[in-house]
């Protein structure tokens, strides 16, 4: 999807297949998922919002800028629910090969997502994270 994804993001949802350098830079608000690889320096100065983000090949944490952010494995059926809703949304529209992969294996790649979200903002999510 490009370098800066949802650089400022203050409410939309978007759903891409990758992303370069500063994703989710400066994010505030909406719903990010990233079904691929991303770059350097993800989430930094993110302060509100959500990313959900697929990572086969294990290569997310070195990638992540964690000093403000919680990073985790989906915890709940709450948070899966809404990451497969939004997977199911984006297959449809698009007739992703990937997508559809990963619905039909979906117990199995599930644990290869991970969530990502603001620490300041936790406390206030009306659902808990684990």
């Amino acid at each position: 999807a490009g370098e800066r994804l949802c650089v400022r993001n203050s409410g939309a949802t978007a759903v891409v297949e990758g992303a370069g350098t500063n994703a989710c830079e400066y994010m505030t608000g909406g719903r990010v998922v990233i079904l691929g690889e991303v770059g350097d320096n993800f989430g930094a100065g993110m302060t509100g919002g959500m990313a959900f983000i697929y990572d086969p090949n294990s290569t997310f944490e070195e990638r992540v800028n964690p000093a403000s952010l919680e990073v985790l494995r989906i915890g709940t059926a709450h948070w899966e629910v809404e990451l497969k809703s939004l997977v199911e949304a984006h297959a449809a529209a698009t007739d992703s090969a990937l997508a559809a992969r990963l619905l039909n294996e979906w117990d199995v790649e599930i644990g290869k997502f991970w969530q990502v979200v603001p620490t300041e903002i936790v406390a206030r999510l009306d659902m808990p994270l684990s």
